[in-house]
């Protein structure tokens, strides 16, 4: 079970919404920190069999975290800080290619 190491620093919460969902997390935390504090553990779904995907390495070397963040796709989780008012989204399926500028 994941939980915080007692002790440590006092730091700010922040806000940031999760499907719709309010979610508080410890500025300074990575999204996939919050996330699975949270109770979110499968954060996309494979584009094949749809099958569920959750964070794995936490250092941004498997992509298995990809979330959409503010309407940006296929963000690590694990290398985003949290922010206030962040609008979090799980990806379903194969991520969408972003246009071009």
């Amino acid at each position: 079970m994941l939980r915080r190491i007692e002790g440590l620093a006092a730091r700010r919460t922040v806000s940031l919404q999760v499907e719709g969902r309010p979610v508080l997390a410890l500025e300074g935390d990575s999204l996939a920190v919050a996330l699975m504090l949270a109770g979110v553990t499968a954060l996309r779904e494979t584009p094949v069999s749809g099958a569920p995907r959750g964070p794995l390495c936490l250092m941004g070397a498997c992509f298995e975290c990809l979330v959409e963040v503010d309407g940006r796709a296929n963000v690590q989780a694990c290398m985003l800080g949290v922010r206030e008012g962040m609008q979090v989204r799980l990806q379903r399926g194969a991520p969408r290619a972003e246009p071009a500028p």
